[in-house]
Formats: structure tokens, sequence, C-alpha cells
């Protein structure tokens, strides 16, 4: 039987090259398009004919990446934005308003936490956050300004795995939108099947993986033709799009709602160089998911506190076994015990490239509580995970064996 990532080997090939013209997808730079006549641009500005408008809406080649994204998440369509914080902010703002609420579940990107926790709020927007476990606590917490559910399908960088399968029953059963963010596991989790609403990428991680490209993207299911969630008193302020665009109503809603008026567009050369980028994402995938778990057996077995679901101690490894049965990405941590261990750590490794990025073709690591989460506070810190030693680890495609070794060595066993 064909496992997930042999499949997108060729599906993914398949439709970045052209059988006719030029084999690489056509970059295309133009800010601005010309409409040839009036009723051209008439047609283009009320829908009717599907050709650029202006590039803060789109272009041909952010476009084609789009087709892509929506084919491998079986989405009815995805809108590709400039960064992943980018892609967050446009699939939540396209639903939310003054007074609505949030319900976050599991951990959380530090970028993704301070927007829910810190800028939001600033507008009148509320969330609530909960571990992956506290099922009942996050149904209680559903009331009529409860918006959207959403969680990270792993945990960055708590490693805790969330039953999405029973949180999309949570979410459909209210009513509410379910968004995923899927950065970490791309092809190796398919949200939408699993009940999600839009699926959220940041595509400079491993969609891209060589650190070239900044980008994001947000995949959105089709609208259903009888009972649907949008359909309800909830989501009032989608129904003009669901009257007029039907199955794509949550597209345009983003397109413009979000998109037209924040404006956080991709650019045709950074979706260029995310496509090249695709076209080996399966092979990657394959390659590291199987690399992650030889090296977090061998650094646990000599020692080492590695914190990931596939070891056997993990509070979700049962899930890891069965809802994640093709990995769970990149990454894992491994917590020295003190800032200044990690520290000597991190500077003894000939391979770790120390930086804030994930999903690379190389291997990463940064110490999380003096980055990305250093202006925290030490309540946030401990929900998320974060300890004086932690440091995160993203794997890239060298030999796992390499790796362990490197790893040893800069931990002194």
């Amino acid at each position: 039987m064909m496992n997930r990532f042999e499949e997108f080997t060729t599906r993914i090939v398949q439709q970045v090259g052209k059988k006719e013209g030029p084999v690489s997808p056509v970059m295309v730079n133009s800010a601005s398009f010309g409409y040839g006549n009036s009723e051209t641009g008439e047609g283009i500005f009320d829908g009717s004919i599907k050709k650029p408008l202006y590039a803060r809406m789109g272009n041909p080649t952010s476009a084609q990446l789009e087709q892509i994204l929506a084919s491998i998440d079986n989405g009815v369509g995805a809108i590709a934005a400039s960064t992943g914080m980018g892609a967050v902010a446009m699939a939540t703002l396209s639903l939310l308003k003054a007074g609505d609420e949030i319900i976050s579940v599991g951990g959380l990107f530090g970028g993704t936490y301070s927007y829910f926790s810190e800028t939001l709020v600033r507008f009148g927007i509320t969330t609530h956050f909960f571990d992956v476990e506290e099922f009942n606590a996050i149904e209680r917490a559903i009331n009529t300004a409860t918006k959207i559910i959403f969680l990270e399908s792993v945990g960055n960088p708590n490693m805790r795995l969330p039953d999405i399968r029973r949180i999309a029953e949570i979410a459909n059963r209210n009513g509410v939108a379910f968004i995923v963010d899927n950065t970490i596991t791309p092809l190796s989790v398919a949200p939408i099947a699993m009940g999600a609403d839009m699926v959220v990428y940041s595509t400079t991680k491993i969609i891209s993986g060589n650190a070239s490209a900044l980008g994001g993207a947000v995949i959105m299911r089709a609208i259903s033709e009888g009972e649907d969630k949008f359909k309800g008193e909830r989501y009032n302020d989608v129904h003009p799009f669901i009257k007029k665009m039907g199955t794509m109503a949550l597209i345009a809603n983003a397109k413009k709602r979000a998109l037209r008026d924040f404006g956080m567009s991709a650019n045709g050369f950074g979706s260029y160089i995310t496509m090249l980028g695709l076209e080996t994402l399966p092979l990657r995938m394959d390659r590291i998911v199987a690399t992650v778990e030889k090296v977090v057996k061998a650094l646990s077995e000599n020692g080492l506190q590695i914190n990931h679901p596939s070891l056997t101690n993990h509070p979700q490894h049962e899930r890891y076994r069965t809802q994640f049965a093709n990995g769970c990405g990149t990454l894992f941590t491994i917590d020295m015990g003190s800032k200044e261990k990690a520290f000597e750590f991190l500077n003894r490794s000939k391979l770790v490239t120390i930086t804030a990025n994930i999903g690379d073709s190389r291997t990463l690591g940064l110490h999380m509580a003096s980055t990305i989460y250093r202006d925290f506070d030490e309540q946030t810190k401990e929900f998320l995970g974060i300890t004086p030693g932690l440091i995160r680890i993203s794997i890239g495609l060298e030999s796992a064996e390499a790796i362990i070794d490197d790893f040893l060595n800069a931990a002194n066993i």
C-alpha cells in the first residue's frame, strides 16, 4: 500500500511542472495588470472574469501555488500570504469582530500566542487557552461569542499532540469554525479530512525547506450545499459571500475581509521559490520523520531529557501511533536543565545552525527562554512548556548517525 509521502512524490511534481512551454513555474512579479478594455475590468472586479485584478489580491504565480496547496489538503481553494503570521491573521480576521472570542488549544508558537493574547485584545477580541486534554473545559467555554477554535497540529515547542478529530467533533457539534495550523506536519496530517474548516501554514518552514522565502497560506474547505455551520446565525457576516459564491464563500470572504484590507499578500518571487521547495517536500518529510525517531531514541537512551511523542514515556504516545502515523514533523526538544548548559550544548555542536527558524534542510537549534519567549511571564512560559534549559531542535537532512554523534559530543556524553 502506498504511504502518504509516496503518493505526493508523484502528485506534486506533476502539478508544479508543465508539459508545454516553460517547465519551471512562470514567475510573475508585476504589481498591476492591464485589463485590455473597460468591460473586462468590470468583469474582473465583479468576479465574473477570472483574471488578475491587482497584486495585493494575488498573482498568477501565487495562484499556481494556491492550487497545489489546496489539492494537497483537499480544500476548495487556498490563499497565499506573505508570511505564516500573515496567514494566521488572514484566517482569523476574516471571521472576527470586536466582542468575539477564540478558544486556543495546546502549545503555540510564540508569535501566535502574542497575536492572540496581546494584539487581538486591543481590538476587543478575547482568547481562552486550554491544554490538549481539557476536552470538557473546551466545550464548556463555548458561548454565543465564540467564533474560532484554533490549534497547532503539534505544540511548538511543548510537543503535545492534540486529538484533532475529537476537537473537530466539539467544534462541529457546536457550530464553531475550526482552524488548524499544520505548519509542522504538511502531508503527514490532513486537517480538513479530520474535520477542520481552514488549514494554516507558514510555508517559510518545511514546505520551502531552505530558508530562502517567507510565505504562508490558508486552505479552506468548501461550503456545503445543504446544512453548514457557516449558514448559522454565528456567521452572519459570511452569508453575503455564501449567497454570491456558494462553495467558495470562505475564499471570497478572506480575500475581501482580510487580504484586500490588511494586505498580507504573497509576492510572485516568494511563491516561485516556495514551489521549487514544494517539489521535494514528500522526500524530505519521509527522510526527516524517520531521522527524528532514530535521533530521539538514541539521545534518550544516553540520558538526555528528550521530549518527543515517539518515545513511550510521552503522554500522547498512543495518539502519535494512531493520528500521527506519518510522524509529527521535524521538531523535538532537549532540556539541559539551565540556560548555561543549553548555551554550552548549542555552542559545542558542529552541525546545529542557531536560528529561530524550523523545518530547514539543515538541523537547527535555539534556546527558547532567552529568545522567542524571553518577554513572557513565568506563568505563560509554564503553560507553553518553556523551561530554563529548553532547546528546540529542528532536524534536517543530515544522517541520523552524524546528528547523534554530534549531539552526544555537544552534551559531553
